[in-house]
């Protein structure tokens, strides 16, 4: 990460007034400080707020902090909602894949752009869950099962027209190692969810914040009380689905003594080993199951802050491999993905649904909730309907990843989107890890904090839709041929 200076978080200061609680009001003590960092949106109804709030406790008493993300979509709680249901059940509930491997692989999606946030946060639920510690010295040290995934994880996040059925071939036919098409199916909607997610945290300036040490709101909680419990002195059981969360209501204590110990353990081993042994196996200076000048280190106080890591590049293979303009005047109108030919409507939503139970319902969701937000002011300030400009910036995106409507005017998008306006959405779509304050800065003053949060919401669901029309595409093709 480049040495910028620091987003300034929730800058609105007309759209986030300090809330008032009243005496004897269950929003008090470690609920006063959740209060103090919802979003108050200008024109937001009471039931709006309300629903906020709700979804803010369930995120508190799920992890015991109320993450940055959370923070920005809270300002549209419709949206939140559906986003978190979709988490929940891609990273918590009965599915194809193990739960340590879903933390493993929303690391390695998101160490491709280079988002330190979003690779601490699952480091910490990587190991909440049971997860091999040895895992996070890198690719080298994980199962070959899931470093074969490399591949599909590199393309989809930088050239996913390059998605063939070649590669979906290549992973469920490989002896032991090989995947079977409805963990497949987990593990891309897994990678398309981190690549569009680290695109909304740079966007929103989440990842400098959390560098800057300001995203985070610590749990001041017991080791093993949630967050309903502390507040209220009353048990609870807050779920999105059918079973609480796995990481809900952790004991922090014996987590950091489990973390302590295998430290103390792996100091033990390097003792015994000859120096040689130790300079030769080490190269880059990593040390043992948990490296502390390496790869990682795990703070002594470890009192629910999130794992660090120090260096990504041991979860990227091919850090070269980046995007490239897809479209070019000279090249092949045949490459083009034509909507008409793969939707989402028409095709994904089936397959993903058949191989992978819901997923598929809480996906659509998703999109047709980010679609129905509201964006009149917005919409209103570029001279156009709500419903042209958001369709505007949809297709744009999709359109720089070789995806074409044939029933819309391209021209619309030259109309209706400002220059600098596209080259932010460019950056933030295709080389998030680009995303500078003094961008989000420059043509963003006429846009309120919420509108910012609409349009990278708008860029989070149309990116994640673009990489999944492409990987279902793939595997179709495959299931066909």
């Amino acid at each position: 990460m480049l040495g910028l200076a620091p987003f300034q978080p929730l800058s609105d200061p007309q759209e986030t007034p300090t809330p008032q609680v009243k005496a004897n009001s269950c929003w008090s003590g470690p609920a006063l400080i959740l209060g103090l960092c919802l979003p108050q949106v200008v024109k937001m109804t009471s039931s709006d707020q309300e629903r906020a709030q709700f979804l803010f406790v369930k995120a508190l008493a799920s992890r015991g902090r109320l993450e940055a993300v959370t923070q920005q979509m809270g300002y549209h709680p419709q949206y939140l909602d559906s986003f978190l249901k979709m988490q929940h059940y891609l990273l918590h509930m009965d599915g194809p894949l193990p739960f340590a491997c879903r933390h493993y692989i929303a690391i390695m999606a998101a160490a491709r752009h280079q988002c330190w946030y979003l690779v601490n946060l699952h480091m910490l639920q990587f190991l909440r869950v049971g997860g091999d510690p040895q895992w996070l010295r890198g690719l080298d040290f994980m199962p070959p099962k899931l470093r074969n995934l490399n591949e599909i994880n590199k393309i989809l996040a930088h050239r996913p027209w390059l998605i063939s059925k070649e590669h979906i071939e290549k992973l469920l036919k490989i002896s032991e190692q090989s995947w079977s098409l409805a963990e497949l199916v987990h593990a891309v909607v897994l990678v398309a969810h981190y690549h569009a997610l680290a695109s909304f945290v740079f966007g929103c300036g989440c990842e400098q914040e959390w560098l800057d040490g300001r995203s985070i709101l610590k749990s001041t909680l017991p080791g093993n009380q949630c967050f309903c419990e502390s507040a209220s002195g009353n048990s609870c059981n807050l779920e999105f689905g059918t079973r609480t969360s796995l990481d809900s209501c952790v004991e922090l204590e014996s987590l950091r003594e489990r973390i302590q110990r295998i430290h103390l353990e792996t100091e033990g081993r390097e003792e015994t080993r000859p120096p040689q042994d130790r300079e030769e196996g080490n190269p880059k200076g990593q040390a043992g199951d948990l490296p502390g000048e390496g790869g990682l280190f795990f703070p002594s106080d470890f009192d629910g802050e999130i794992v660090r890591a120090t260096d990504l590049s041991c979860y990227v293979q091919d850090p070269d491999f980046g995007y490239q303009d897809f479209a070019r005047r000279d090249e092949d109108q045949t490459q083009l993905f034509r909507v008409q030919d793969y939707s989402w409507e028409d095709h994904g939503f089936s397959l993903v649904n058949r191989l992978y139970s819901d997923v598929g319902h809480l996906l659509d969701e998703k999109f047709r909730t980010v679609d129905g937000l509201q964006s009149n002011a917005m919409a209103k300030r570029q001279g156009c309907e709500s419903s042209v400009f958001k369709r505007g910036i949809w297709n744009y995106i999709h359109c720089m990843f070789g995806i074409r409507y044939d029933d819309y005017d391209y021209a619309e998008v030259n109309h209706f989107l400002e220059r600098m306006l596209k080259v932010y959405i460019k950056t933030v779509t295709c080389y998030p890890e680009k995303t500078s304050p003094e961008m989000f800065r420059r043509f963003w003053k006429q846009f309120k904090h919420s509108e910012k949060v609409h349009v990278n919401l708008l860029i989070l669901e149309a990116r994640m839709q673009a990489e999944l029309l492409y990987a279902l595409r793939a595997i179709t093709q495959y299931m066909i041929s």
